[in-house]
């Protein structure tokens, strides 16, 4: 077996590259995930090339990123990523230590979610033109995402057939290709509705597509178009604080744990794992 620390050293090395196959087949990680593991172990691997690879190297490391003044969220994400690659390593056998593994991860400072109030969420909802293809659409995708949670790269991979009207549920393939299933009620019933029967045929083009939510050109919208789109209904709506798909998920997960709701249904609602996110 070659000398896996001069291997390490190399920046265009074979091991970042088994590493990310792993991600994406064991894994099943995001692109947007494994683009940032990707850029994270570019710049580690450059900074430990030439180095003794143990705690103190480590900690450099730790120092580097400080002194090159990332945030404290991205300084744990790079670490987050040096401490799986090494894992992968070791997995693989081809080192015998994990020098990132106990080395301490900066406090994040806590941030409390940002949400609507009913009133926002009323006057957001209502501002989209039904009278119009796009906002019959806009409409429907206002009402899901509140209605149900759902993340926006859930929403934009939604096709037709994952609908069920009649016990009103939709089959969602969500982080890490895990599918599950969510429940929506009336108002994001009634506006799926009207859209399908009343705005979607407006925006298929020649070619047919399974997709749910079209753009103008008959192709799947993109998070960033749904980003925009949010972003100028709440100002039309008048709102002053930023509004974001993610304020509509914790719009959804506040609104139902004010209600009553019990803290372990909301995170499989959203699909979440851990409770603390």
């Amino acid at each position: 077996m070659a000398n896996p620390k001069s291997e390490i050293r190399n920046p265009k090395n074979e091991l970042i590259i088994k590493f990310i196959n792993y991600l994406k087949t064991e894994r099943n990680y995001s692109s947007h995930t494994i683009s940032n593991y990707q850029r994270d172990l570019s710049f580690l691997i450059n900074f430990l090339k030439g180095k003794k690879i143990d705690l103190p190297a480590a900690r450099e490391y730790l120092l580097a990123l400080e002194k090159k003044r990332y945030s404290r969220r991205s300084i744990a994400r790079k670490l987050s990523s040096a401490r799986s690659f090494f894992r992968f390593l070791m997995r693989e056998k081809l080192v015998d230590q994990n020098p990132f593994e106990n080395l301490l991860t900066p406090k994040l400072p806590k941030k409390l979610p940002n949400f609507l109030y009913p009133e926002e969420l009323k006057s957001l909802l209502e501002a989209p033109d039904l009278k119009s293809p796009a906002g019959m659409r806009e409409r429907a995708v206002l009402e899901v995402i509140y209605g149900t949670g759902l993340r926006v790269t859930e929403v934009i991979r939604m096709n037709i057939n994952d609908i069920d009207f009649d016990e009103r549920e939709i089959k969602v393939l969500g982080k890490g290709s895990k599918e599950r299933i969510v429940l929506f009620g009336s108002h994001a019933r009634n506006a799926l509705h009207k859209y399908m029967k009343e705005g979607r045929p407006h925006l298929i083009s020649a070619k047919k597509t399974p997709a749910l939510f079209l753009n103008r050109r008959g192709g799947r919208l993109t998070p960033r178009s749904i980003e925009r789109m949010i972003g100028h209904y709440s100002k039309k709506a008048g709102i002053a604080k930023r509004v974001t798909p993610h304020t509509l998920r914790h719009s959804f997960a506040t609104h139902l744990l004010a209600g009553g709701a019990d803290l372990r249904m909301v995170q499989e609602l959203l699909g979440h794992v851990s409770l603390s996110t």
